[in-house]
Parts: structure tokens; sequence; C-alpha cells
């Protein structure tokens, strides 16, 4: 078997795990034990894969393996890597981690709520390491379906309207997917031999210019309403308030970024001319997203509101730096991603921690919580600086380069809309110093605030490998820039941009 399997293979011993286990010491044990054999896992592939890169394979994927499923209509078990697919599946093995420390203290129906949490990390992890394209779309909807039982009956608020509403936008855009996946089956081969493999497809280049500018709205808007794309975003906010802490945490942090790998590597990849030809369209519409975000998050009084819609911003940021199709900006696409994911990860982590104890969400109703519980204080501070680029975290370098990458483009229009993109960081700094202003320092505002708690051993476990992880993107980014940026280079090679 294919060492790739293992992280689909993992949760789904851990699911067996929880189905015998009779108490609650027993459900902590399988859950820890798998969030941590998928952290080890993804760090060892990380090593596995830079020593491949440095003995000198230069195979478009690495670790592939094939077996058939389908035959009838050529459809594979197909596994494969690059270094796009590696740095998503550390990204994911972090904050299921961390998420699953974070859901330590879970007191209700908690065997089911993990059997829940990880049939979604089953369908993340299958998605990240998939290069069959129906295969890939099916690890995507079974990422998507656990979403609604997870916030419709653990989740907070109008959490029923809020799940309800995500799962439909979500099957609509579902729809669409699957209409632009068939289209591309159907005409893409070159020799006749219909084929679902990622490669194959691209490698065939049969697909004619003009059905392309069909299908490429279709699959780019599938994938793009989970990357939290203008006007197709509402849902994300409302998902984001009600869900439970880690499913907010592994909502923003990965399940939003299947969305943008998925346009970067269906809808780009497999269609360039259109994508070429179609940018500019859903340049408007990220640029749309990324400041809408931002100005959202200004007015909103709920810590939750307030991150999801600057995970709207930040996502939209991701959608803008794809459509630049040039390898500085689709580097720092995937970055993106990656800071995105971890410090949204910790503001959720936090907030959930904050609400806990507070017993709100408001920030009119707190204040002067740095004196009461500083070392949750101090995280927020530090995932707000890595939020508006501070230099030495994450959010810095991703940023950076999405912006230097995106000025890279002469022409008026791509250069008019990165100025536009660039104001998000002066508002996104306007919001999180309002909000750490108003939560943190100042008067206590509820008198019963003086006898909270700080963080318990669980809280701290999960949050400092968040900040570690942002930090260390920060401070050490070039092995990570590096390992995207040679994975680029097939699709560069179909844009005509080698």
């Amino acid at each position: 078997m294919n060492f790739l399997s293992l992280f689909v293979l993992i949760p789904i011993l851990t699911m067996c795990g929880l189905f015998l286990s009779r108490n609650l010491q027993q459900i902590r044990v399988a859950v820890a034990t798998g969030a941590s054999l998928l952290l080890a896992l993804a760090v060892g592939l990380v090593f596995a894969y830079l020593g491949e890169r440095a003995a000198g394979n230069t195979a478009e994927m690495l670790f592939t393996a094939s077996t058939i499923w389908y035959a009838p209509l050529n459809i594979h078990y197909s596994v494969g890597v690059d270094g796009i697919s590696v740095a998503m599946l550390l990204l994911s093995a972090i904050i299921v981690f961390t998420g699953t420390f974070a859901s330590w203290k879970m007191d209700f129906l908690q065997k089911e709520y993990f059997l829940w949490f990880n049939l979604l990390t089953i369908g993340v992890f299958g998605f990240f390491i998939s290069v069959d394209l129906f295969t890939m779309f099916m690890f995507y909807e079974v990422a998507l379906i656990p979403m609604y039982l997870l916030i419709g009956v653990w989740g907070s608020g109008k959490k029923e309207y809020a799940a309800m509403k995500l799962t439909l936008m979500l099957m609509g855009g579902s729809a669409l997917l699957l209409v632009g996946i068939l289209g591309i089956y159907f005409h893409s081969s070159a020799t006749g031999a219909l084929t679902m493999n990622l490669q194959e497809i691209a490698r065939a280049h049969a697909m004619p210019e003009n059905l392309q500018h069909w299908f490429f709205p279709l699959v780019f808007i599938g994938f793009g309403v989970l990357g939290a794309l203008f006007p197709f975003h509402t849902w994300s906010p409302d998902g984001h308030a009600s869900a439970p802490t880690a499913v907010s945490m592994l909502h923003a942090g990965v399940l939003m970024k299947l969305g943008g790998y998925g346009c970067f590597r269906v809808a780009i990849y497999l269609m360039p001319e259109a994508a070429k030809e179609l940018s500019w369209i859903f340049i408007i519409l990220t640029g749309i997203s990324v400041v809408y975000g931002a100005y959202s998050a200004i007015v909103q009084t709920d810590l939750k509101y307030i991150n999801a819609y600057s995970s709207v911003s930040h996502c939209g940021l991701v959608l803008f730096a794809i459509l630049m199709l040039n390898q500085t900006a689709m580097t720092g696409a995937v970055m993106q991603m990656l800071s995105h994911g971890l410090m949204t990860a910790l503001f959720f982590a936090l907030i959930g921690m904050i609400y806990g104890r507070t017993h709100t969400r408001d920030i009119r109703e707190m204040g002067g919580l740095m004196k009461i519980m500083p070392y949750l204080g101090v995280c927020y501070v530090i995932a707000g600086l890595a939020s508006l680029g501070l230099p030495g975290l994450s959010g810095f370098v991703a940023e950076m380069t999405v912006f230097v990458g995106a000025f890279q483009e002469t022409d008026t229009f791509h250069r008019v809309f990165t100025i536009i993109a660039c104001t998000s960081i002066v508002i996104t700094a306007v919001y999180i110093l309002r909000v750490v202003g108003k939560l943190l320092y100042g008067s206590v505002v509820n008198e019963h605030h003086y006898a909270l708690s700080d963080a318990n051993w669980y809280e701290r476990f999960s949050t400092t490998i968040l900040i570690i992880a942002i930090a260390g993107i920060g401070l050490a980014p070039l092995w990570l820039s590096d390992m995207i940026r040679t994975s680029l280079d097939s699709v560069l090679a179909a844009l005509g941009r080698m």
C-alpha cells in the first residue's frame, strides 16, 4: 500500500477506535493518538519529499500510485503529491492536531462529535493526495457533508439556519463543479481513451478553447464558493459563527483552502487558455472579496463574525493571487493559504476559549481581559499581528509575495486592482487594533470576569504549536517557498509563462 493512503487510513482507524471506546478517557486517547500519527506522518512526508528533490527526482508528482476503481469509466484511486500538496497536508495535520486538543473538554456527545470530525478529516486529506478527478471530487464531498451535523448539532446561535445555508450553497457549488468535471472528462482526451487523471488530461491539451470558456467558469465558481468568492461568500460568516471551536478551526483553516487548491489544480491547470482570457472577470470579484471582507469586519461586534469576514478577505486574496498567473503571485497564494490557515485556526481557538469563560462573544461586553487572562491575551495579540502582516510572522511573508507577484503584471488593469487589494492591509490594521484595544485593554466591563481563569495545559499546548508554526514561516520561509515554487512549473508551462 502506498504510504500516502495512510492519511486516509489513520482517520478511519481512529473512527474504529472511537466505536470501541467506552468512556471519555478512551475517546480522548483514540483521537489524540490519531491526530498525533497524522502530524508525524505529515512531518515525515515533508522530509521525504525534500529528500527526493535533493536527490534529483524531477517528476511532477512524487510517491504516486494508482489502482483501478471502476473500469467502465476508467476511474482510478490515484494518489501523488508535489510541493503544494505536501504543504497543504502539513497544514491540515497541524490544525487537526491542535483542534483535537482545543476540543479536549467537549462535554456533549463526545464520541459522535469526534466520529464526524474524523470523517471530515478523511475528506480533507483524501482531497489533497488525489490526482484523479473523480476521487478528488468524492473526497471533496466527504469533507462537506459532516459540516451540516457538526454545526447543526454541536454549534451555537442560529446553528440550524447556518448549517442549512452552508450545505445548500456548497452543494450548489458542487453541482456546478460536477458539470465542469464531466465536461473535462468527455472532451479532454486526444486519443479517445477517456481518463480522469489530472496529469494525463493536462498532457493531452485536447479541449477546444471554446469549450474551455464554458467549463472554466463552472469549475472556478464551483471551487470558488468554498473559497468565499464574492458574491457566493455569505455562507461563510454564518457557518463560522455557529460552528464549535475545532470545527471553525478546520473549516476556516483547511476546508476553505480546498477551494483555492481546486481552482489552481483543476481550473487553471487543465484549462489554461480560458484562464488567461477570463481571469479579469474573477480578478474583479476577488478584488471585491478582499476589500469588502475587510470593511465588513470593521463593523462587526461578534468576535467570530469579525474573524469570519477577515477570512473572506484573506481567502479572496488567495484567489486573487492565483489569477495573476505568474510564479511569484502563485507562490504567494499558497503561502497565504498556509498563513491564513494557521492564524485563523489560532483566532478561532482563542475565541472559543474566551467564550467558554465569559459566555459572550460581543466585544462591547468585554474589556480588560489582558490583566485577567494574560496568556490568552498575548496569544490574541500575536494572532492579530500575524493577520495585519507584521514582519517576522507568516502574514507578512505571504502578503508581500502576493503583492509583489501581482504588481509584476505591468498592464493598468492588474496594477490598479493590486493597489486596491493592498488597501486591505490598512483596513485589517483598523479592525485588529480596534478589537485588541476593546477586548484586552481598558477597564473591565463585567466585574464577574475577575473570577475567570487563564488557559489550561491543553489550551496552552494547542495555541503554542500554532504560534510556533506562524513564527516559523515568518522567520524561515525560504524552504517552503522554494518547495512551492518548483511545483509550479507544469502549470506555468501550460500557461506559456515558462
